[in-house]
């Protein structure tokens, strides 16, 4: 039987592989580790926490004794690792903490796997990271696997070096490492610091919808529920070793974005069209904003045969319904200090 930890999983994505992970796999154990920091949430799996094959543990990835227990105490057969600081405008303010969670954490992780499987077969560690350790692109071209890397902020050169650190682990000690590169996600559950949560829930409250610059960064957008689907696929399928890029082949200007959501939200709540457009407010740019990221999923594509099943439209027609559904979460987690951080910093990650 599989035991499979896996680490972030109260947060955004992590919590909705952990529910697929449990539903679609009576068989195997999952064990979800999480530090429950802001952006954990356990209520995103008040459906599942009394299944049987499911398990919380919390626990600082970056204390190595602590993970060195877990992987024995729970028979840690596999590992999906995302747990990580991911906002970029965080990093920027403290890069440190960044390098403490994405490198030294990542690395406590592929220490515990290769001392706690060493000599045994049958064990993979699924290091699941983002577009942004490639840089910024122009307007022509596609990130692929073998894009080199260009990190441009704190938070992109933590998940680069921690994407090596997987790699250098394969290579030295041959543990079956997988890594994969997503797009943005979005959909249910986000921490609303995030640029679509925080737009849904500034037009509910008719508040100024922030963008920087003039709106022009182009972003290629990935239904959470998809990705969670690719990374299954790739556990599972994927060749020892290899990286697969996994995009949503949604590319859009971050102000066509705000625009899409703010039409949507006028049918939605029954306003006049255009009125959340008027909410729009340009704001000073990020430091070292990149420009252009788009993700070539095609070695997915035709080595597993994963695609996108929504498209951008239709993803946030969920995606909005969800937040209008789930008022009482949503104002949880924007009341107090989180609402002074969203006001004083805005997120076109």
């Amino acid at each position: 039987m599989k035991k499979i930890l896996i680490t972030g999983g109260a947060g955004f994505i992590g919590s909705h592989l952990v529910r697929l992970l449990v539903n679609k796999y009576p068989q195997y154990q999952i064990i979800n580790l999480d530090k429950l920091t802001y952006a954990g949430n356990l209520t995103n799996l008040s459906d599942i926490e009394d299944r049987p094959n499911y398990t919380f543990v919390k626990a600082d990835i970056a204390d190595l004794g602590a993970i060195r227990t877990i992987f024995r105490e729970q028979a840690v057969s596999d590992v999906i690792h995302l747990a990580a600081e991911s906002h970029v405008d965080r990093s920027i303010e403290d890069p440190t903490a960044f390098v403490v969670t994405n490198v030294l954490g990542t690395v406590n992780l592929l220490i515990s796997a290769r001392d706690q499987w060493e000599g045994s077969g049958g064990h993979r560690f699924y290091h699941v990271s983002t577009d942004e350790v490639y840089g910024s692109l122009g307007e022509q071209g596609y990130f692929t696997e073998t894009t080199a890397y260009d990190p441009r902020s704190p938070y992109s050169a933590s998940k680069a070096s921690s994407d090596h650190m997987a790699r250098a682990f394969h290579h030295t000690y041959g543990l079956d490492i997988l890594i994969s590169n997503c797009s943005n996600n979005y959909g249910p559950n986000q921490f609303p610091e995030k640029l679509i949560p925080l737009i849904i829930n500034n037009i509910i409250h008719e508040r100024p919808l922030p963008v920087y610059g003039q709106g022009l960064n182009v972003r290629d957008w990935l239904w959470v529920g998809d990705h969670a689907a690719a990374i299954d696929l790739i556990f599972h399928r994927g060749k020892s070793g290899e990286t697969y890029n996994i995009g949503g082949n949604a590319e859009r200007k971050n102000i066509e974005l705000v625009g899409l959501i703010c039409d949507q939200m006028d049918r939605k709540l029954n306003r006049p069209q255009g009125t959340n457009r008027g909410l729009i407010t340009y704001v000073t740019d990020r430091l070292g904003h990149d420009m252009r990221y788009a993700i070539d999923f095609s070695k997915l594509n035709k080595q597993l045969g994963w695609s996108p099943s929504l498209t951008l439209e239709e993803g946030m027609e969920t995606t909005i319904d969800w937040y209008l559904a789930n008022r009482d979460w949503l104002n949880k987690l924007t009341s107090g200090e989180y609402l002074q951080y969203y006001q004083k910093h805005y997120s076109n990650r």
